[in-house]
């Protein structure tokens, strides 16, 4: 976004939290995961454990619950940004995006991460 201030170009990020999408779908990502791991050495699936790879699906298949269908949250933010004389720097769409992510982005690493 800085670097191309000094071209005359304004960027606005757009943020959005977990949204349903084909990017978030959790059999793409299970497979994705699957595979990855599949592919790691023997030595590097062994200092994770079968626990890591177990906990790690249910914690997407838990998270998808939560994912928003309302796409329209994002691509308000996407027009507005476009269309409007002063656009904001940042637009965070979606309720975890402004619950969570923005107060998270306030506090101390070390508090983020224990979080």
């Amino acid at each position: 976004r800085l670097e191309m201030r000094s071209f005359g170009v304004k960027v606005c990020v757009i943020e959005p939290g977990y949204f349903k999408t084909m990017i978030t779908n959790v059999e793409n990502l299970e497979k994705n995961f699957l595979s990855t791991w599949e592919k790691l050495p023997e030595e590097t699936k062994a200092s994770y454990g079968e626990n890591y790879l177990k906990g790690s699906v249910v914690a997407l298949r838990r998270l998808q619950k939560t994912y928003n269908s309302n796409l329209r949250l994002v691509t308000d933010c996407m027009e507005h940004a476009l269309t409007s004389r002063f656009p904001r720097t940042r637009y965070s769409a979606g309720w975890d995006a402004k619950l969570l992510y923005i107060p998270l982005s306030y506090l101390p690493s070390a508090l983020t991460d224990f979080i």
